[in-house]
């Protein structure tokens, strides 16, 4: 376990998102974990955390100095790469393969546009170098590695980082080192990004645009984090400080400040990880997990406890070949930005508003109307108790700006507005469709669990669109992503391509490798300070029938010197994992293992949270007349915080809690379940 100073009782999870930031406080004084947020500030996300402390700290009671640890999730890294603010930066590659980022795979997205967009490339062709140099698959030297005019030609392109990646460098990294050596000998200090280190697997293209997209990040990642150190010490303020990694895990400062790629999907794998713990607590291993908040809405599936990792994803169209969460992201969010295109057809999204200007009912100068707009408007959300209180937001601004939209739309305001939303829901129920069907799974085995702050005003109407019949609202909702990061533990993931035949002649080089991985593991971690007793070490492969040009990665445990028993597992679990995702297994065929990899985490202390204690108030608030169904009708408004295991919701309703809003419709009932979460069922006569 990472030693610390004299105990200090308060964790602090923090998810900076498009609109706001969500804190979760857990004081290990009493164990009550609380939830806060605060409005992002974009222009310098650091301001919008540490305001977002100081303003817990003092509605919470307790002193800055008695924060020992704050976990952080940031989208630092992913607006970064979707807005191209990017530094300048250079490609070292062997000579003859400069053009990998652009030759791409050659796969049509749209295979009937007549236009594809082309894949984008952020070196262009001037700025990527070759090398003379080529090492063979096996890892073995063709053509010793000769620098020529290298650095003088980098001298004047004068990068801000630069890029190595060489042919085969997963087989053996000399080169890719060397070059490093004689580029930092030149220019100390310069960010030099090797493939080898970033992602030691096969496939040119994926591995190059991992490094280049590494390498880019390096100067971004790093100023943030200057900034964000630059502001620890005052009033005593000095946790130590982790950043969440795209695998669900935290590393070090030191580690994102190398690796900032390892970042790209930072925040959302937090509630991905609340999810996972969730179900066990809920007893509800299948769980389709679904994140709204203001300009996104992803989506993971929960199946058998535990949420899949992929060893690749993809990063507006870039692709990033590095462990993360398995998820499924769209732009549909409460700041999502209604319009009426040319031919008089509505639209909603994927533009937003952002944290600012915000929906037109933040009065902070946006005029376009927002699903929130259309919430506000329709009686869902109270302007008086948004965040609880802690903002007003203007109705009469939003009536106006939905009757503008409904002019030209030929409808009245309260029409453009349901109109609104039955788009909306449409297009989250499509992303929670496709996430199933891809995995041969079918929705009525899955509840919904939704979270986020606009998740619980469309949960319900996205699961009678799928056919579900259970809705999962959890305790916090808001802040539930920075909930799961609350959690978490030191991870390292460390992977190298070998290609062997699943056979027991495999064996001697598969323990070779295990061995190689495994050493390196323990000794990242003894680095990070976690002590032997808090460490695990696992496994897994990433395996293929020999001719597929593709990998299912297949979980192999706590592996230490394989025999022919564990290949026999192993292999059962690839045949099964295939069935389950292409409805067939070939267990006739030759099975290859294409890359091993070892995940070490590092557990951090984790206080016991308390229960919330009930409160002591009256837990129905009264009624209101809401827009459903094309019709006004009243639904009763509920405390979240004061419900009861006696009180049974029929709907419509409304539950409010201070950092969301859930909304159920007639033919739906509620109660409380377990861990605080609201179960929503559909009724049977419905």
């Amino acid at each position: 376990m990472p030693q610390q100073d004299p105990p200090r009782p308060v964790r602090i999870a923090v998810d900076i998102g498009g609109t706001f930031t969500d804190l979760q406080v857990l004081d290990a004084r009493h164990g009550e974990v609380r939830a806060w947020k605060t409005p992002t500030t974009p222009e310098d996300p650091s301001d919008g955390l540490l305001t977002g402390v100081r303003e817990a700290a003092e509605r919470f009671g307790f002193a800055l100095s008695d924060v020992g640890l704050l976990l952080h999730g940031t989208t630092i890294a992913t607006n970064a790469v979707l807005e191209r603010r990017l530094a300048r930066g250079a490609l070292v590659t062997t000579q003859g393969f400069e053009d990998v980022l652009e030759i791409t795979r050659h796969v049509r997205r749209d295979v009937y546009g007549l236009a594809p967009d082309p894949f984008p490339c952020l070196i262009p062709r001037d700025r990527r170098l070759g090398v003379r140099e080529r090492l063979r698959a096996d890892g073995s030297v063709e053509v010793p590695l000769d620098l020529g005019t290298l650095l003088q030609r980098l001298d004047a392109l004068q990068p801000e980082a630069i890029a190595i990646s060489l042919l085969h460098a997963y087989a053996n990294p000399a080169h890719e080192r060397a070059l490093r050596a004689a580029i930092l000998a030149a220019h100390p200090g310069l960010p030099v990004s090797l493939s080898s280190d970033i992602s030691p697997e096969i496939r040119e293209y994926e591995r190059s645009s991992t490094t280049v997209l590494n390498a880019l990040l390096v100067p971004v990642v790093r100023d943030y984090l200057r900034r964000l150190a630059a502001r620890l010490g005052r009033d005593g303020f000095a946790p130590r400080i982790f950043l969440v990694q795209s695998n669900g895990g935290v590393c070090s400062l030191e580690t994102a400040a190398e690796q900032p790629a390892r970042l790209l999907l930072s925040g959302p794998s937090g509630g991905a990880l609340a999810a996972s713990r969730l179900a066990g607590e809920l007893a509800q291993p299948n769980l389709v997990a679904v994140d709204m908040g203001g300009t996104s809405y992803d989506v993971s599936v929960v199946q058998e406890g535990r949420v899949a990792l992929v060893t690749q994803g993809e990063v507006d169209g870039l692709p990033v070949r590095l462990p993360m969460v398995e998820m499924r992201t769209i732009g549909a969010g409460g700041g999502s930005i209604a319009a009426v295109e040319a031919g008089g057809r509505l639209v909603v999204g994927p533009r937003s508003a952002g944290a600012r200007p915000g929906p037109v009912a933040y009065g902070r100068g946006g005029t376009e109307p927002t699903v929130t707009d259309a919430n506000l408007a329709l009686g869902r959300l109270d302007p008086d108790f948004f965040l609880g209180g802690a903002m007003q937001l203007d109705m009469g601004a939003a009536h106006a700006a939905l009757a503008a939209l409904g002019a030209r739309l030929g409808l009245d305001g309260a029409a453009a507005a349901e109109g609104m939303l039955a788009l909306t829901n449409a297009a989250l129920a499509a992303a929670v469709r496709l996430s199933l069907f891809e995995k041969g799974l079918h929705p009525r085995d899955f509840a919904l669990l939704s979270f986020g702050g606009a998740g619980g005003l469309h949960a319900v109407a996205v699961a009678e669109e799928m056919g579900m019949e259970q809705v999962i609202l959890p305790r916090e909702p808001g802040t539930l992503s920075a909930y799961g990061i609350l959690f978490s533990d030191l991870v390292q993931d460390i992977a190298r391509s070998r290609l062997f035949t699943l056979d027991e002649a495999a064996l001697p080089g598969l323990a070779a490798l295990i061995a190689e991985l495994r050493a390196e593991a323990a000794a990242r971690l003894a680095r990070d300070g976690v002590a032997e007793a808090d460490r695990a070490l696992s496994v897994a492969a990433d395996m293929r029938y020999h001719g597929q040009a593709f990998e299912l990665l297949v979980p192999w445990g706590d592996v230490l010197a394989p025999d022919a028993t564990a290949l026999a597992y192993l292999a059962a679990r690839f045949h099964a994992t295939h069935r389950q995702r292409f409805s067939y297994a070939a267990e006739e065929e030759a099975v290859e293992i294409v890359t091993l990899r070892v995940t070490a985490t590092g557990r951090l202390p984790r206080p016991a949270p308390a229960s919330p204690a009930k409160a002591d108030r009256p837990a129905r608030k009264g009624a209101r007349k809401i827009f459903a169904g094309g019709a006004w009708v009243e639904a009763g408004v509920w405390d979240r915080e004061a419900l009861g295991a006696a009180d049974v919701l029929h709907g419509p309703a409304i539950i409010e809690e201070a950092f969301a809003t859930h909304v159920l419709p007639q033919g739906w009932t509620a109660r409380l379940g377990a861990a605080g979460a609201i179960i929503a069922r559909k009724d049977a006569a419905a």
